[in-house]
């Protein structure tokens, strides 16, 4: 009966979503139409996910170690255990922010129009399709926007979730472009959403999330592309083994 509930929450968030998003689709296509009006999408974005949220019970606490300075540009990148990682991040990221996912989510109703718009989509299997995911995210930054990466890659298949090992290519692009990585560690966004929740269902529930100060790449070679990866892999199991 419990996994019953906890599933038909699942089909609620969902249909909310999508609810939220189809009331501000006239609105979000006018923004489409020009790439100079991208900005203000990510601000649709997150009002659709306060409110799906909000109406399931989902609520977001968000610790910052130290003041950010949301005028710069950074590359993001957390542990992902959850699709409402993709939230919690959104929330707390208060600058103009795209995310790099996989290509298989253009499928998708609402993330689909995302990433045919502000985000950016990677075929994991193609390094040529990583390499232009890379070249993009780097015209992003110069842009201005930041880029928000998950760096073990998807979301791994073991429950209850442990954090793997993460591939360099962010940290080799923050390095490259000289700008600051910030750690973000998800909690326990896994315990009210598992993955998509197709399995295990989902619940009403608050989630932690813990946003890391700034890591300076200045400094830094690209030979230093490793010791900086194994540095914010660390800092984030560190974090995991508080919850």
């Amino acid at each position: 009966m419990k996994l019953v509930l906890k599933r038909i929450h699942t089909h609620f968030y969902r249909y909310s979503v999508a609810l939220f998003f189809l009331l501000v689709w006239p609105i979000l296509f006018f923004l489409s139409r020009k790439q100079t009006h991208y900005k203000y999408i990510n601000g649709f974005r997150r009002f659709i996910i306060f409110c799906s949220t909000l109406i399931s019970g989902i609520f977001f606490n968000v610790d910052y170690e130290v003041p950010i300075d949301w005028k710069r540009t950074y590359i993001i990148v957390g542990n992902h255990t959850s699709n409402l990682d993709v939230s919690a991040i959104n929330l707390a990221a208060k600058n103009n922010h795209c995310f790099i996912g996989k290509e298989e989510l253009l499928s998708n109703l609402v993330l689909g129009f995302f990433f045919r718009t502000i985000d950016i989509t990677v075929n994991r299997e193609s390094k040529m399709s990583s390499f232009r995911a890379f070249k993009t995210a780097a015209e992003r930054i110069k842009n201005g926007v930041s880029v928000v990466i998950f760096p073990e890659a998807t979301i791994p298949e073991d429950y209850p979730p442990t954090l793997h090992p993460f591939k360099n290519g962010a940290f080799r692009l923050a390095i490259e472009l000289k700008v600051p990585i910030i750690p973000i560690t998800s909690l326990d966004t896994w315990k009210v959403l598992w993955d998509t929740g197709s399995e295990y269902g989902s619940r009403p529930g608050i989630c932690d999330i813990f946003v890391h100060k700034p890591i300076e790449t200045a400094h830094l070679t690209v030979d230093d592309a490793d010791t900086l990866r194994d540095q914010v892999y660390d800092i984030i199991k560190q974090k995991l083994a508080t919850a």
